[in-house]
């Protein structure tokens, strides 16, 4: 039986034509126009493209999504042995409050203050938004760890002498990375008069860039920041447990999650889908975020950690395209519960979300704000570098690397000024 010559061309053609087409959709999915990232303007909320000389590794096995390998833990920059010995003279003492995105900048605000001025530093206690919440540090915290790390550099004691009142302490406000100078001109004197304050950081900007300006406190604050806070035994087992229990349930996609700090109750606030004069956005309800998802490549089978409290119906529509997404509550160990679940401003549950989305394999902050910030910098510290700031995307696709945090395509969290 004879070939035709015209129906051997039309295949030829049809052939060519589905190769075209499929470059062109490779094209699209991975070049896709560089977007800008939504947030607050004293937050870097906004994505940027990574260079062609950024480091980005995708995995071999990239199954269900754009999962990217994690890089190498980094180095302390700063070094121990800078630290002279020095002997304190009066008690500098605090309170954690709001939360474990601040209690690390309030750690280290402490830390550099009583450092500079020579004063022993007491253990702060743990305070909730409700009158009456508080904590002994213990119990969130380990204290062997956070006094061990500041030997040599700070003396830490648990409380302070009988011998010494609380009401003979004098009340000093402190700004958010307080700097040297502000030290000796606002505190010092202070201190010289009295020998016991007692402070309170108030946060002028949320922002955690990193800045040229350097000081000879700088070491003191990377180490107080990032090298004191762990958690106790008890909680960090819930965490890690946690953790097991998602990545059993991603075995679709190679034990891997992503972690979205999403809260109805905040989403529902008046103003925060407002765009600011630059046009950007300080958060994504959950539709939103499950759009971006599906755009950048991540599939059904995808599992996701919120960060609300309590399921919240508002959240049926992230499930409903991503069906193994979970809140706490689904995946907290039953005898845990009582313990860790008893109300929704519980201090345990605030600490269980930010060290869940630390150690997650991707970070997706669905608000602008310190727990983003925060969260970025214990990341970027373990080489866990996959924070994938949100858009809205006006294509069907884009490529993941369009995404990035600033914090990670620029180099420009102050992480990267304590780690090498």
């Amino acid at each position: 039986m004879g070939v035709d010559l015209r129906q051997v061309v039309a295949g030829v053609l049809t052939l060519t034509m589905f190769v075209m087409l499929g470059n062109m959709i490779k094209r699209d999915h991975f070049d896709s126009v560089e977007g800008k990232f939504p947030g607050a303007r004293d937050v870097e909320f906004d994505s940027e493209k990574v260079s062609e000389q950024g480091a980005v590794s995708f995995s071999k096995k990239s199954i269900n999504g754009p999962w990217i390998e994690s890089g190498q833990e980094l180095k302390p920059c700063w070094k121990e042995s800078t630290f002279d010995e020095v002997e304190p003279k009066g008690f500098v003492t605090f309170s954690l409050t709001n939360g474990p995105e601040y209690h690390v900048s309030q750690i280290a605000d402490a830390v550099v203050v009583a450092r500079y001025i020579g004063a022993t530093l007491v253990l702060p206690d743990i305070r909730g938004n409700k009158p009456g919440d508080e904590r002994k540090f213990e119990e969130i915290y380990d204290v062997d760890k956070f006094v061990k790390s500041l030997y040599g550099v700070v003396k830490v004691v648990k409380g302070l002498p009988d011998d010494v009142s609380i009401r003979d302490f004098t009340a000093v406000k402190v700004p958010n990375r307080i700097s040297d100078d502000h030290i000796a001109e606002q505190i010092k004197p202070i201190f010289k008069t009295n020998s016991n304050i007692r402070l309170a950081t108030f946060f002028p900007s949320v922002n955690m860039r990193k800045t040229t300006k350097t000081s000879a406190s700088d070491s003191v604050a990377c180490l107080a920041m990032f090298g004191t806070l762990e958690l106790q035994p008890e909680v960090d087992e819930v965490v890690d447990s946690m953790i097991e229990r998602l990545r059993t349930l991603s075995r679709k996609s190679n034990r891997r999650f992503i972690a979205v700090d999403l809260r109805a109750e905040i989403l529902g606030k008046k103003g925060c889908h407002g765009s600011s004069s630059s046009g950007t956005k300080s958060c994504y309800s959950a539709q939103e975020i499950a759009i971006f998802l599906r755009k950048i490549g991540y599939d059904k089978d995808t599992t996701i950690y919120l960060t609300q409290p309590r399921w919240d119906e508002s959240l049926d529509v992230l499930k409903d395209i991503f069906p193994k997404t979970y809140t706490k509550e689904s995946i907290m160990p039953a005898d845990k519960k009582a313990k860790f679940l008893k109300s929704e401003d519980s201090e345990f549950e605030k600490v269980i979300d930010f060290y869940m989305c630390s150690q997650s394999d991707v970070f997706v902050p669905a608000i602008s704000g310190l727990f983003y910030a925060n969260v970025a910098g214990k990341r970027i510290a373990s080489g866990k570098t996959q924070i994938l700031v949100p858009a809205d995307i006006p294509g069907s696709t884009a490529s993941v690397t369009n995404h990035f945090s600033p914090y990670i395509s620029k180099k420009n969290h102050m992480a990267h000024s304590c780690f090498c």
